[in-house]
């Protein structure tokens, strides 16, 4: 079969490529541009690219044409595609009719605002490690796999990144209600997506569709010490295993999962299991902070209780996981000075992240460049929680909003986040452009200290000029 994808360069749908072409299909897809890292992936994987939208490009007409959530209704190559009587479906359709229901093969979902491509990946690993095949598609590229996708085994789990935000522009419904949940993870459940989630109950409502939607011999893995995750799985009809760690709030809820984290060292973070009540020995976790703890016990749990893996190779398999490139990702080491690349734009990403960081550096100081490019961080949705968001950065230097078309009532205000910051005895200034960025850095940065780059776009290519300007000139 022929198949199409229209908006192919974006980061799921070159996964969805991946995936098809894996499974046997020539896959062709166009977009605007085909910059790194997903354009040379697409075409290592032997996706036929094509530049544009172009009605052309359909002729001859492909078997399936797969229209992104990037398309607008005005699109000329999904309009033709759609005019022109083509058999035309969302990724998420694709997903449920080929690799899920289509397939015969549960969908291991995991969903929440927070943590979902570590926890996708580290899930996928682990069951893989523990001699399960599961499929998988991930928002991400696991170092494991070095791809965002993996067909796995013929009627094996197939673990999915459950993203809530809508299919397509005919298919206003977010995607991961198509995608078969027999097992979910909620990892959290914080207001997001602004663009098309207007308040809280509305962004509620599609976890509820997601919860609703496990049947009662299904697993749902869910986070403790959040109130609306505790909300949403009063809901569910099947089993609920509840996880947490020390310190977490878990309101009148006792987890089952449960973990104490102990102190970070070496670039590893240890933590005592227990399940059940009963201690379950110490995992080893290369990857810092709370947040991961959380994420790791997460996958520890859907593992052994949803495909029944042994627990002490999960355990074991924790310690190898080779994270997931942009989340807390170390991209180089320049003077002594550590430089991470790092997804997070929402503030509790942002706070969590930072935290973790400088866990691993406690002799250095935390330096955090960071960009609000998404609908939601560009907006003054959470303009309280950022100005306390960076508390765990020595300095923080903050970029101009990436969407400056937002009306100045709407925008977030970076100065004022800069302004709070310093009332409270910090140090943040917000920058005019990315030179001052760079500069501030090379000027301030000094070994053993940890520089975080954050954006959810490619911050207009910092990272290589970072750490050229803190790699040390020879004379």
């Amino acid at each position: 079969m022929h198949v199409h994808l229209i908006g192919v360069a974006g980061t799921g749908m070159g996964a969805l490529a991946g995936l098809l072409k894996a499974q046997g299909h020539r896959v062709s897809g166009s977009d605007l541009a085909f910059y790194p890292p997903m354009g040379p992936a697409l075409r290592r994987w032997g996706i036929e690219l094509l530049e544009g939208w172009d009605p052309a490009h359909l002729d001859p007409a492909p078997d399936l044409v797969v229209v992104g959530n990037v398309c607008r209704p005005t699109n000329p190559e999904a309009r033709a595609a759609i005019d022109g009587g083509l058999r035309v479906m969302s990724f998420p359709q694709v997903m449920e009719e080929l690799f899920l229901a289509g397939a015969g093969r549960p969908g291991y979902v995991v969903a929440g605002t927070h943590g979902k491509t570590t926890t996708t990946s580290l899930l996928a690993f682990v069951l893989r490690e523990a001699g399960v095949d599961p499929g998988l598609l991930v928002g991400g590229i696991p170092r494991d796999f070095d791809v965002s996708y993996r067909l796995g085994g013929k009627g094996a789990p197939f673990v999915i990144e459950g993203d809530e935000y809508d299919s397509a522009f005919f298919e206003k419904s977010p995607k991961f209600w198509r995608y078969c949940p027999f097992a979910v993870v909620l990892t959290s459940c914080e207001h997001d997506h602004i663009d098309i989630y207007p308040d809280e109950a509305s962004y509620l409502a599609a976890f509820e569709g997601l919860v609703d939607r496990i049947p009662s011999d299904g697993l749902l893995v869910a986070w403790a010490g959040d109130p609306n995750v505790r909300q949403l799985a009063a809901r569910a009809r099947c089993r609920v295993r509840f996880y947490g760690i020390e310190g977490d709030d878990f309101g009148d809820t006792a987890p089952i999962w449960f973990a104490a984290p102990a102190r970070a060292s070496a670039g590893v973070q240890p933590f005592d299991l227990y399940g059940g009540g009963t201690f379950l020995g110490r995992v080893s976790s290369p990857m810092p902070g709370a947040h991961n703890v959380r994420n790791a016990l997460a996958a520890i749990a859907l593992a052994t209780e949803g495909a029944g893996a042994d627990a002490a190779t999960v355990m074991n398999a924790v310690a190898r996981f080779g994270g997931v490139r942009r989340r807390q990702e170390r991209i180089g080491v320049a003077g002594g000075v550590y430089v991470y690349e790092d997804f997070a734009h929402h503030p509790t990403a942002v706070e969590e992240t930072l935290r973790a960081i400088a866990s691993f550096h406690p002799e250095g100081r935390v330096i955090c460049a960071f960009e609000p490019r998404s609908a939601t961080a560009s907006r003054r949705i959470h303009q309280a929680r950022y100005e306390v968001a960076f508390d765990a950065a020595s300095l923080t230097l903050i970029a101009p909003v990436g969407r400056p078309e937002i009306p100045d009532d709407e925008r977030l205000d970076v100065g004022a986040i800069a302004r709070a910051i310093a009332s409270r005895g910090g140090d943040a200034e917000a920058c005019a452009d990315l030179d001052a960025i760079v500069a501030r850095i090379g000027a301030t940065a000094r070994s053993g200290d940890a520089v975080v780059l954050m954006s959810n776009g490619s911050f207009g290519g910092i990272y290589d000029r970072v750490l050229a300007r803190l790699t040390p000139t020879r004379a």
